[in-house]
């Protein structure tokens, strides 16, 4: 099985901000390259090609105690089901939303993964 990876596009690059390559990400989850590359296969991250080289995968996925950011993979899973392609996932993931405040990445980040598992749900009816 080829790792099927999507390229990003200017705007979605932006919102994004910090990228780490698929090498530095193994390195902060102390992976090796090919499980880190398989938790992108097995769609527990999300890796882009941003012109090119290895994947890339957004530096706000990896939380600070060096695991990936909790309610991430679940979320995945959750846009997927609602026909979300992994660009798309990324704009969803990343735009600010005055609701919740912040991005749905930053409410993971602040613990607030339920709410956002919940409104990505909703976006599947």
């Amino acid at each position: 099985m080829t790792l099927s990876v999507a390229q990003i596009d200017r705007e979605t690059d932006q919102l994004v901000g910090e990228w780490l390559t698929l090498t530095e990400v193994a390195r902060r989850l102390n992976l090796s390259a090919g499980r880190a590359k398989q938790l992108i296969k097995d769609r527990k991250l999300i890796g882009v090609r941003r012109g090119g080289g290895e994947p890339q995968v957004p530096a706000a996925f990896i939380a600070a105690d060096g695991d990936l950011v909790k309610g991430l993979s679940g979320t995945l899973t959750v846009l997927l089901d609602a026909g979300y392609d992994d660009v798309e996932s990324l704009r969803w993931l990343f735009t600010p939303d005055d609701t919740l405040p912040g991005s749905p990445v930053d409410a993971f980040r602040a613990g607030r993964h339920t709410e956002v598992k919940r409104r990505a749900q909703a976006l599947g009816f």
